[in-house]
């Protein structure tokens, strides 16, 4: 049984810990919240969890309440590791903190499930995901994630084709994985409030996507949304290859727009481009 840890506000009080707007701190205090976020990520028995930003720790303690095996949680405050090491105390052997950029960190981890499990800082929250679902090769080092970020990054995620907010994040997203929206959560429960509504997206890992080259992917999806108000015989023409070539061998009409193409579409003119390209050459 776990040492019962002292109300969130009081550790905060009494380490002086202030959110920082400059590293994206907006803390979630209430344990209703963090307790339903780690009950979203399933059973955590024998899992290993990677929390990025974990601040004073409500979200880990629930991951360790909801039976994480172990809790591996980055910060690059360092305000925080005296709080993290109070919750390692009380939960002896399943917590590591580590002071470090979540953007470079690799984690060294056995054989053992490992998902993340995170409140992300609002200012790396997109660059973080963008990294995580680049990781080669595929399937990576984690086999789901429950991430939270603000509503309109969420809305771009989980977004259908024909729609304002499909884009380059939804194409490389929804290639990897099976995102979901889960719920959202009132600007309120934070401290300090911030001034967008947050929301909580559970990414559940595609083993086998579609074969393509993520590089040849990210080139064709970067061509036709930077022009996404253009037909594709437009937008991409910038790619160095016949635009009409590509999409016939993709089987794509040339007056659609970027917004109108499925992610199945898209791997198509990927490999279209591979090959083409490869031909050229």
């Amino acid at each position: 049984m776990a040492e019962p840890l002292p109300p969130l506000r009081e550790v905060i009080a009494r380490h002086g810990l202030r959110a920082r707007k400059r590293l994206g701190q907006n803390f979630l205090l209430d344990l209703n919240l963090t307790g339903r976020i780690a009950r979203a990520a399933g059973p955590l028995e024998g899992v290993v969890v990677l929390e990025v930003g974990p601040g004073p720790g409500g979200l880990t303690r629930a991951l360790l309440d909801h039976g994480a095996d172990h809790v591996i949680a980055i910060d690059a405050d360092a305000r925080v590791e005296p709080i993290l090491d109070e919750i390692a105390t009380a939960h002896p052997g399943r917590l590591t903190f580590v002071l470090g950029d979540a953007l470079t960190y690799l984690p060294s981890v056995d054989q053992r499930p490992l998902r993340i499990v995170a409140n992300l800082p609002y200012n790396i929250a997109t660059p973080l995901l963008v990294r995580w679902l680049s990781q080669e090769p595929w399937p990576s080092w984690f086999n789901r994630m429950v991430l939270m970020f603000q509503r309109e990054v969420a809305d771009r995620i989980v977004a259908e084709p024909s729609t304002k907010a499909y884009g380059r994040l939804s194409v490389l997203t929804q290639w990897r994985t099976e995102p979901r929206r889960l719920f959202d959560i009132d600007p309120r429960a934070f401290v300090p409030a911030p001034k967008v509504v947050s929301s909580v997206v559970d990414f559940a890992v595609r083993e086998n996507p579609p074969p393509c080259s993520r590089a040849a992917l990210e080139t064709v999806t970067a061509k036709a949304f930077g022009q996404r108000r253009k037909m594709l015989r437009a937008s991409l023409k910038g790619l160095g290859l016949s635009p009409e070539m590509l999409l016939d061998a993709a089987e794509i009409k040339p007056t659609l727009r970027a917004e109108d193409v499925p992610i199945d579409g898209f791997v198509r003119l990927a490999n279209a481009y591979e090959s083409a390209k490869a031909t050229a050459i």
